[in-house]
Order: C-alpha cells, then structure tokens, then sequence
C-alpha cells in the first residue's frame, strides 16, 4: 500500500468524503488520512504544519490559502453549494411538535422555546460564526446563550444532538451536515433574510506528497460520479 493520502476537509463534506472512501481506497491501494473540523481551524492547523495532500473547505478559504501558496490554485476544483438549516432529533418529529422556522418570528419563537440549541463554533466555524449572527439580529443572542451547545464543528454538534435524551432540542449547521448524521431531521433552511449559501471547493496541498492521488481524489468528489450522492446529500450546483 502507498503512502497514505491527508486531507484535511471541512465538516460539510465529511459524509460525502467518507461515502466514497472505501471505494477510492480499494481502487487506487491506498489509505485516506482525513482531518475533519471548522474552517478555521483547518486553516491553522495547515499553517502550522500538519501534513495536507488535499484541503475541502469553502471557495474564499481555498482562494485565501492559494493566494498564499499553501494550496496549489490551478488544482481547484468546485463541490458545489451547501446552505445552513435548522434540525431536531429524528424521533422527536414524531413526539414533539415539530418547530416552524420558515420565517424569521418563527425561527425566534422555536429557539426561544427550545431547551438547548446545538451548533458549530461561532468563532472558526461558517455555519456558526453566521447563525450566532442570526441570533443577534434576531434579539435573542443574549437570552438564549445559556441554552447553546457548541462544538467544534457542525457534524459533532448533529451527532450530539442526535444521541441526547432531553426534549425540545433544536440545532443549526449546513444541511450536508444534517442529511449525512443518523438520528437528526431536517426542519428546513434558515429564513431567506439569513440565508448563508456557502461554496465548498478542493485543491491540492502545495507541499503535497501524494499530489496524483489527492487531484484523483478531488476529482472523484467533485465530479459527475459523484453528483447524485452529492444532490442527495444537500450540495447545490
């Protein structure tokens, strides 16, 4: 087996990512090493040196990296657009009332009545940094902060908020996050007035030491072989 491949790769693509790892791994004899966290916290660990042959986050992030020969910018390519939802344990859209967040006085109400809201880090994480914004325009940033549960990136924060017991439980991160974790339902996308569409694109490491594979690999999650697992997991193209 050849060296192995390190990617370091944002939690909107990890199910994406890990639904195609056996077959890229059997194909091509080698074993994908792969670093899953918020954006921020990718960008530094990258900058401090942790082994990277091929970096997911979203377009400004790769853009900002390549700028700065971290990443090898003609290697990019797109994945496509993931937006931010709202979600709730699976059972409980069967127990409990399921919340309305189709309008902002809604999504206030639901969060307001909510018992704990799970979601990304507001300082490193996309969905986070911008739903604790939500939060404040909406008025209620303050008033509900001792219900927060925040973990470092969106797939940890649906993985606990599936695996709690309590009721009336509410969650926010991108979509992909949500369609790809066990146990937790999408409610629907933010609000249009809070819409965060983000674009997650790929490219090589500049210090890559396996830049053949990792580009195979970019191109397996971010082409036509991929697009229906993709559509079904919440990218938008």
């Amino acid at each position: 087996m050849t060296t192995p491949i390190h990617i370091l790769c944002a939690g909107a693509a990890k199910g994406l990512v890990q639904a195609l790892q056996a077959e890229f791994e059997a194909a091509h004899d080698v074993k994908i090493e792969a670093r899953y966290g918020a954006v921020g916290a990718l960008k530094e660990a990258l900058v401090a040196g942790a082994p990277c042959d091929l970096m997911v986050v979203t377009a400004s992030m790769v853009n900002e990296l390549s700028a700065a020969g971290w990443l090898l910018a003609d290697s990019t390519a797109a994945l496509g657009r993931v937006r931010t939802g709202m979600a709730v344990r699976a059972g409980a859209v069967a127990r409990e009332a399921t919340p309305d967040v189709s309008t902002p006085d809604a999504l206030k109400a639901a969060l307001l009545a909510a018992n704990g809201i799970y979601f990304p880090d507001p300082a490193r994480a996309t969905a986070g940094i911008h739903f604790a914004e939500v939060m404040r325009q909406l008025g209620i940033h303050d008033q509900v902060a001792r219900q927060f549960r925040t973990f470092p990136n969106g797939a940890t924060a649906m993985h606990e908020l599936a695996t709690s017991t309590q009721a009336g439980l509410i969650g926010c991160t991108q979509i992909t996050e949500i369609n790809y974790t066990p146990g937790v339902s999408l409610l629907g996308a933010l609000p249009d007035r809070f819409e965060l569409a983000t674009l997650y694109s790929g490219a090589v490491g500049a210090k890559s030491i396996q830049p053949v594979l990792a580009l195979a690999l970019l191109k397996l999650l971010s082409g036509d072989a991929s697009k229906a697992l993709r559509l079904a997991g919440g990218f938008e193209f």
